[in-house]
């Protein structure tokens, strides 16, 4: 189809734009002194060539309150320069940038700021995801970040940046002022909403001044903040109109807090799920608006131009997973397009963890200066890969991107075929689009696949190889029930695959991520799907009462059993969505818990406690579900070793582990053969 809405031109405060794609600021954990470094600047030059109209570099600290390590800062005139260099190379390859300002507030860390003090926040509440208490801001230290905002501003338009973004939004700094579940101040700052808005319309015109009026300003707003008690979109659009007054040209709409229990960027959350947030605000003002969370697909992308409900989309994971999402859009090759997963695996879990910026479906995130990616091979081999899983699928499209000659044997119909178990949960389907995009891309880079083909150790030696890579993946463990007739036993992979329909007393053994997912799985399964909401909703066949009742029980009654802790296995911060799903759909869950026994019609279970006390008990059971691991499937790439042929072990083959760890292993090995 033709996007001419999304890569129209659009003016913003007189900085042209050649497209409607913006990619929104993101912490990369890169800078190792607050400076851009040659990593930061070939990231985001990649993403320049890949066609975004706009960059937005961020968020970057203005004063000396830094929040987070390695976090990039502009509070000296010493940075300025340091910024020209990315500036100037993101300007050639045809995009603009702009530079986002963040003050956290209370979600940073006292240890990282400058000086014997602590952060700083307009009350003293403490925030969780920081753990530490900030200190209530003075009016001098009000003036102070004022302050040193319009002079980074002045160091921003030096350096070249295009525009300068200041940030409302995700429960940051000015965020905190806005909320009266943050601001208890009794002063001028503090009380009615004309007052919490006071301190970020005072820092807007310190900017201005400093700027001039011909020069680009956006805020970044959250369109509801999603805590009980917090502002909605009803406060956010009267701060965005008087933004707007404030000389402001563009508002960036996201969703909420982050220390919101609203899922605000993982795969719960719909394609354009707040959408609507933007097009409130938008329906109120007459300056640009854009649109930012889950618009991955073009065509949603496109549609919501189309009616209207926004200017500009926001895109940062998917422009990670695929650098040149617009250029391959715009082209018509939406099909090449490396999707993003939604799995904040790599990217956002790693960022709260203080850990570099990765991403599950591309390596080369961070590594775009090593210039490794699909560097040609200094030889042409022949090269058999023995797997389509992921890790199967990546090797022998970057080999063959490298020049090698590649045969991909899968012995079952199709490619990732059990990427459909992977993709099964709720809030996983955006797993399902793996399948399609390798069945496109290998046959575009010129691997020959051959399905149902069983490997066999000596047709791959007459074969003649120069290397064989095996990525045969793994197999699930069992444990030796000693069941009754009455009672199921299967495996997570037998529910997710629907090969078996678990009863009404369920009993999950394994409390890891696969353990949780399943049992949110087959919770969900038990209650009000989607369609019969909608359907009910439509048609108030049902009172609201009555339909969140429904959507809150299960049919089923779930036990999770585990000897350890329930709900590890998780990366930091994307298990809290489908534990939260536990607590709604009441699946018990049984931690320090081990099996004794199955009797006619339950599961006997022993459990400690913290103290170290013991109770038994029986739980009610028709099906027993087995979610206790893998192990790899090396049998192949053992044999093949010890025949003396050239072989190597990727993915669960070589070690059980999760996607991201298989293709990162598949991009590494490409490199290197």
């Amino acid at each position: 189809m033709e996007y001419t809405r999304l890569f129209q031109p659009i003016n913003i405060g007189g900085m042209e734009l050649k497209n409607r794609v913006v990619m929104t600021a993101v912490h990369l954990v890169y800078s190792d002194d607050g400076s851009p470094n040659d990593k930061i600047n070939q990231f985001y030059w990649k993403r320049a060539e890949g066609g975004a109209g706009l960059l937005m570099i961020g968020g970057v600290a203005t004063d000396r309150y830094v929040g987070y390590d390695h976090m990039l800062r502009i509070d000296k005139d010493e940075y300025t320069e340091k910024y020209q260099t990315l500036v100037d190379g993101i300007h050639k390859r045809g995009a603009k940038v702009g530079i986002e300002f963040l003050q956290t507030g209370r979600y940073g860390r006292s240890a990282f700021v400058d000086g014997d003090d602590s952060i700083i926040a307009p009350s003293a509440s403490m925030a969780k995801i920081s753990g530490d208490m900030p200190r209530e801001m003075t009016k001098a230290d009000i003036q102070y970040v004022c302050d040193c905002t319009a002079a980074a501003a002045v160091r921003a338009k030096q350096a070249g940046f295009d525009c300068i973004e200041m940030t409302a939004a995700s429960g940051y700094l000015i965020s905190q002022f806005l909320s009266p579940v943050t601001n208890h101040r009794e002063d001028e700052y503090g009380g009615t909403l004309e007052n919490r808005m006071r301190f970020p319309l005072e820092m807007v015109a310190a900017v201005r001044r400093a700027v001039g009026d011909d020069y680009p300003l956006a805020m970044r707003v959250g369109g509801n903040e999603f805590v009980s008690g917090g502002n909605t979109n009803v406060e956010c659009i009267a701060f965005c109109k008087k933004l707007q007054e404030a000389g402001i040209d563009l508002l960036d709409v996201t969703g909420g807090w982050h220390e919101t229990k609203i899922p605000q960027l993982t795969g719960d959350l719909p394609e354009g799920g707040f959408t609507y947030l933007a097009a409130n605000i938008k329906n109120e003002v007459s300056i640009p608006v854009l649109s930012a969370n889950r618009h991955a697909n073009p065509v949603e992308a496109e549609t919501t131009l189309a009616l209207g409900q926004a200017d500009l989309i926001g895109l940062m994971r998917p422009l990670l997973a695929d650098p040149a999402w617009p250029n391959k859009v715009q082209h018509h090759q939406e099909e090449d397009v490396r999707p993003c997963m939604a799995c904040n695996q790599g990217c956002l879990a790693n960022v709260f963890a203080h850990k570099p910026c990765k991403c599950l479906m591309n390596s080369y995130v961070g590594r775009e200066y090593l210039g490794e990616e699909n560097r040609p091979a200094q030889e042409k081999k022949h090269l058999l890969v023995v797997g389509g899983g992921p890790a199967g699928c990546e090797f022998a499209l970057r080999a063959a991107k490298r020049g090698h000659d590649v045969c991909l044997w899968e012995a079952s119909d199709k490619l990732c075929g059990r990427i459909s178990l992977v993709a099964a949960p709720p809030a996983k389907q955006t797993f399902l689009k793996l399948a399609a995009y390798f069945n496109h891309v290998l046959y575009n880079a010129g691997v020959k696949v051959e399905l149902n083909k069983n490997a066999d150790a000596a047709e791959i030696e007459h074969g003649k190889f120069d290397a064989v890579v095996v990525a045969t993946g793994s197999t699930i463990r069992t444990l030796n029930l000693q069941g009754n007739s009455k009672i199921t036993i299967c495996t997570a992979e037998d529910i997710l695959s629907k090969r078996v329909i678990a009863g009404k007393h369920v009993v999950v053994i394994g409390g890891s991520s696969v353990g949780c997912e399943t049992a949110d799985y087959l919770a969900q399964e038990g209650a009000l799907t989607k369609e019969k909401l909608f359907y009910l909703g439509i048609h108030q066949a049902e009172s609201f009462e009555t339909m969140q009742g429904l959507l809150d029980h299960s049919s089923r009654h779930i036990s999770i059993v585990d000897m350890e802790k329930i709900g590890g296995g998780f990366d930091f911060g994307c298990g809290w969505p489908v534990m939260k799903d536990l607590k709604r759909l009441q699946v018990a869950q049984y931690a320090r818990t081990s099996i004794v026994g199955i009797e006619e019609n339950g599961v006997v279970v022993k459990s400690q406690d913290p103290a170290g006390g013991e109770k038994q008990q029986v739980l009610p059971c028709d099906t027993i579900v087995m979610a206790v691991g893998y192990r790899s499937n090396a049998e192949l790439y053992n044999t093949l070793r010890d025949r003396g042929v050239s072989v190597y072990c990727i993915g669960n083959a070589e070690s059980p582990g999760n996607i991201m760890k298989a293709i990162h292993e598949a991009d590494r090995l490409s490199e290197v053969l």
